[in-house]
């Protein structure tokens, strides 16, 4: 039973995109639906759990809801611009090397010089691993372009910080599910008001990708029981498996064609940030 628990966050994460992108609609429609159905999950949640929250934990799990939409963000652009099975894993490596090194940094993990040099070998594991899944043949309809990798590493840093939040604050996660679930929303309504995208609130595709949204929060959720159950680190091992699915599916549901070396480029490179994540979050 633990162990379907913890493959229930990537499984919902892994099909996440894929529903999106099935849905259709611009980043500003999808946006909103993610923020729309991730609120109502955490709606449900705050009247099923009643948790007391803080003030200081509400406001500061907003701010880090809001900066997980800008990582959201960047990837529904990326979704359009490179597909879904040329996005997750770029963007998956990128979250695990930017967490990795904060928590480093800032949290002082990896204590001692053995393990901070095999950490960052792995590091490197990863880093050739999201090279390998970018490498794409002339004339591919999806050419990644060094522009395309610098917009997902910019965006990538709203993950950094939605990440490393609940690190920094003392609270349980059942505390900080809702305000971030609203600052998803939050920075969804931010967004469309900066690029004068108001009006797609009014279109029918945004409620529809609602959906995604809900199927969202339903993994986050899950990943917090996950967590309880079986521990952080094997969560997060578990979780990583969603960019296996994420582009997988993209390759065969979204028919995101691949050339017979552009598929053999990809499944190198997923086994090396699989196993490269699962090392990092055993070390």
């Amino acid at each position: 039973m633990n162990i379907l628990l913890a493959l229930l966050p990537a499984l919902c994460w892994g099909l996440f995109p894929i529903l999106v992108s099935k849905i259709g609609g611009r980043p500003a429609n999808q946006i909103w639906g993610i923020g729309i159905g991730s609120t109502f999950v955490g709606i449900i949640v705050l009247l099923l759990t009643h948790v007391h929250i803080p003030l200081r934990i509400f406001i500061l799990s907003l701010l880090s809801g809001i900066f997980w939409s800008t990582g959201q963000v960047g990837q529904f652009v990326s979704y359009k611009n490179i597909g879904v099975s040329q996005t997750m894993p770029i963007s998956t490596g990128f979250q695990l090397l930017g967490n990795s090194i904060i928590g480093v940094i800032a949290f002082g993990e990896w204590p001692g010089l053995k393990t901070k040099i095999f950490g960052f070998l792995t590091l490197i594991l990863i880093i050739i691993g999201v090279s390998l899944t970018a490498i794409t043949d002339k004339g591919s309809k999806y050419k990644v372009k060094l522009k395309n990798i610098f917009f997902l590493l910019l965006t990538t840093i709203g993950y950094w910080i939605y990440s490393s939040f609940p690190k920094t604050i003392n609270a349980d996660a059942q505390t900080i599910y809702f305000p971030q679930m609203l600052g998803i929303l939050s920075g969804a309504i931010l967004y469309l008001f900066c690029t004068q995208q108001i009006k797609e609130v009014r279109e029918k595709i945004s409620w529809l990708d609602a959906a995604g949204g809900m199927l969202f929060g339903a993994g986050a959720l899950a990943y917090i029981f996950s967590a309880k159950l079986n521990g952080v680190t094997s969560a997060f091992i578990f979780s990583q498996l969603s960019v296996v699915i994420s582009t997988l599916g993209g390759m065969y549901l979204l028919h995101e064609d691949k050339t017979g070396r552009e598929l053999k480029y990809t499944y190198a490179g997923l086994i090396l940030i699989t196993v490269g994540s699962i090392i990092t979050g055993l070390i």
